[in-house]
Formats: structure tokens, C-alpha cells, sequence
């Protein structure tokens, strides 16, 4: 597997000679390679629980923004408008398929839930669908959404590694896999996944397992960045396994979110993302409000101090909460 590209930070001064300038840019990468001639954008629009008939006018705000990193999936229901707004949005400010990093994601079944697991015919027909649905010849990236196989888990694995190796995905990954599920790859002889977007935030941040990604040159992708604010998933229909207790140290207005947000004269969710950026993860930020997608994708003009960084070190909680049924990584 490719190494990851290291980050570099530090900084630019704007007019350094003037000894009143404070103004300052953090100088430091924006993608990271994951595979042979493919960068990965760090800052991507998330589209989950967006309904494909709204899709296509919010991805085309997100792409005019700036994102150049878009993430869908077969179970989200908005392959279609995702695809519509990316076109329309390249067109609109003449660029090509080429300049934009493009994910769906494979669901594998899950049999408890209602949905047999799929096999090797299964998924190239989802696959040649999500295609179909996006009006796209390629993807950038195409992933298991989650380890629900269970002993098919490596059969899907291959499945993948060959679209990969015929141009049709020009890299694959997984999401939601522990260790464990990925050295099941690796003691079949498999190449291991270029990704591996799994729900990271202060309030669940895994990590051993990332430190076991990154030794084996494995990008984290980081979802659900802003469970610990307290307007996450307020919506009915949007379900999750947060506590009630996570409820009110979110909206508590002495939130650590809360100070430094004010202190770096930002937003509390630019403060979450920005933490996994500055950790080197991906992040996947969603919403249909143009202001917030503007601010989401401002995540290089400040930098989280070291201090603070160590402070939220030590509110790992554990588990994630993204999902109703519990944190998908513990799947057998």
C-alpha cells in the first residue's frame, strides 16, 4: 500500500513586514494521496439523510462553495440528485469529471435488518446501478458500507479489488470495520483498503484502531464530526444512540465547543472539524443551509492549539452513537 503523505503545518504571514497585521493562513495540505495517482480531498460534503429530490440543488451549492469531495451510497436513496447536482455544478463553473472526488458505497445485506447478504453477482449489479444512478462511468471510491457479511466479508473484498483493478473505482475502502475485519482481508491474501471512514469525533475517537489504519496505510475518513453539538439529529426520523446526557453537555453553555469557537472566532462545528483535519482525517460535513456549507468548508484558516488539542484528547467516551443499533465497528 501507498504511505500516506505526511501534513506539513505551520504558517504564511500576510504582510509580515506590517508589524499591525495579526491576519494569518495555516499552510498546510488539503488531500492526501491513497492510492497510485489518487488524492483524496480532507474536507468532503456528506449527503446522508438529504432526500434525492432535494440533492441536486444543495450538491450543486456544496460543489460551487468549493468541495471537491462528495459522498453518497446505495442506502442513502440520493445517487440520482447527487449525480445532478455534480454535473450541474462542474458545468456551471467548467470543470471536468476529472475534478471531483466522487464515493458511494456497496450495502452488503445485513439479514437481521431484513436484506440477504450479497454475493459477487449482487454486487456488480449494485455496483453497474449506483453507476446507472449517478450517470457516471467511474467512481473515485467505492466501499462496503458496513461488516454485516460476517464470514462473506472477504468474498465482497474481492469483489471490490477487482473493480478497482479495472479502472471502474479508481480506489475502494471500507466503512465501519475493526481491525479484526480488516486482517481478515489480509490473511486471505488480499490488498488491504485504501480507506476506512469510520464515526470519529472527540466523544468517540478509536484510537487503537486508527493507529492501526495508519500503520498499515489505511486513510481514516471521519463521519457524524458533529454529534457533540447539540442541534445534531434534532430532526424526527433522524435516530441515533445518543444519550440524553450527550444532549445537555452539548447545549451547555459552558461546552468546550462553545469557548474555543469563540476564542478562534469560529463556528463550533468548524472547531469539530477542524479537530480531524488537524488529526490528518477526512471529514464529511452535511447540510442544506449555504451558510453552513460555506463555513464547514473553512477549515485551513485557523488552527486548533496545541493545548487544546491535548484537552480534547481526553473526552473520548467510547463508542460511537451515529447509528441507532450501536457502533457498527463491534459487528461479529
Amino acid at each position: 500500500m501507498p504511505a500516506i503523505c505526511a501534513v506539513e503545518w505551520g504558517y504564511n504571514q500576510f504582510n509580515k513586514d506590517n508589524p499591525n497585521t495579526q491576519e494569518r493562513i495555516v499552510n498546510q495540505a488539503t488531500t492526501r494521496t491513497i492510492s497510485a495517482g489518487v488524492s483524496l480531498p480532507l474536507v468532503g460534503f456528506g449527503t446522508y439523510l438529504i432526500p434525492d429530490e432535494e440533492a441536486a440543488d444543495i450538491v450543486q451549492g456544496a460543489v460551487t462553495a468549493g468541495y471537491r469531495h462528495v459522498d453518497t451510497a446505495e442506502g442513502y436513496n440520493n445517487e440520482v440528485g447527487v449525480g445532478n447536482g455534480i454535473r450541474r455544478a462542474l458545468g456551471h463553473l467548467g470543470l471536468g469529471r476529472e475534478d471531483i472526488f466522487v464515493t458511494t458505497k456497496l450495502w452488503p445485506g445485513n439479514p437481521a435488518w431484513g436484506s440477504p447478504i450479497k454475493g459477487r453477482d449482487d454486487i456488480m449489479a449494485s455496483f453497474e446501478a449506483s453507476l446507472h444512478r449517478l450517470d457516471m462511468e467511474y467512481v473515485d471510491l467505492y466501499m462496503i458500507h458496513a461488516p454485516f457479511a460476517g464470514e462473506r466479508r472477504v468474498e465482497q473484498w474481492e469483489v471490490l479489488v477487482d473493480l478497482k483493478e479495472k479502472g471502474l473505482s479508481r480506489s475502494v475502502g471500507v466503512s465501519n470495520f475493526n481491525e479484526d475485519h480488516i486482517l481478515e482481508l489480509e490473511r486471505a491474501g488480499l490488498p488491504l483498503p485504501d480507506i476506512n471512514q469510520i464515526e470519529l469525533h472527540p466523544w468517540s475517537q478509536k484510537p487503537d484502531l486508527v493507529a492501526f489504519m495508519l500503520e498499515n496505510g489505511i486513510q481514516p475518513i471521519a463521519y457524524s464530526s458533529l454529534v457533540p453539538l447539540s442541534t445534531w439529529r434534532t430532526k424526527e426520523g433522524e435516530n441515533s444512540a445518543k444519550t440524553e446526557e450527550m444532549v445537555k453537555a452539548g447545549a451547555h453553555e459552558d461546552s468546550p465547543f462553545k469557548e474555543m469557537a469563540a476564542r478562534y472566532g469560529v463556528t463550533e462545528a468548524q472547531v469539530l472539524l477542524r479537530w480531524a483535519v488537524q488529526k490528518g482525517y477526512a471529514v464529511l460535513p452535511k447540510s442544506s443551509n449555504p451558510e453552513r456549507i460555506k463555513a464547514n468548508f473553512d477549515l485551513f484558516s485557523f488552527e486548533i492549539s496545541a493545548e487544546d488539542m491535548e484537552a480534547m484528547a481526553g473526552m473520548d467516551r467510547g463508542d460511537g452513537v451515529a447509528w441507532a443499533v450501536g457502533d457498527p465497528t463491534k459487528a461479529e
